[in-house]
């Protein structure tokens, strides 16, 4: 995997703040999901592995078009480099 993380998508709420309950067709897909794995990280110029930031469990957030899609036990999931995830969501 090296530099790679899988990310599960997190549903978001489909009800507007009004109360209006959004159909699936007319909802985005959520640009936030779940760290399911993780590779060990990139190797340097020097052959040294710089560790990736993110954990397995950590909340990120991704833009709307990054990763590949792949199904896993019938899961859709996505494999994005590190690279594509914008920040880590914290409670």
């Amino acid at each position: 995997m090296r530099d790679r993380v899988l990310v599960k998508r997190v549903e978001e709420e489909r009800t507007t703040a009004g109360g209006i309950v959004l159909p699936d067709s007319a909802a985005e897909k959520p640009n936030r999901g779940e760290v399911i794995a993780v590779g060990p990280g990139k190797s340097n110029d020097k052959g040294e592995v710089r560790p990736i930031s993110v954990k397995v469990g950590d909340i990120v957030l991704f833009s709307q078009y990054a990763g590949s899609k792949i199904k896993v036990d019938g899961e859709e999931l996505l494999m994005m480099g590190e690279d594509d995830i914008l920040g880590v969501i914290e409670d």
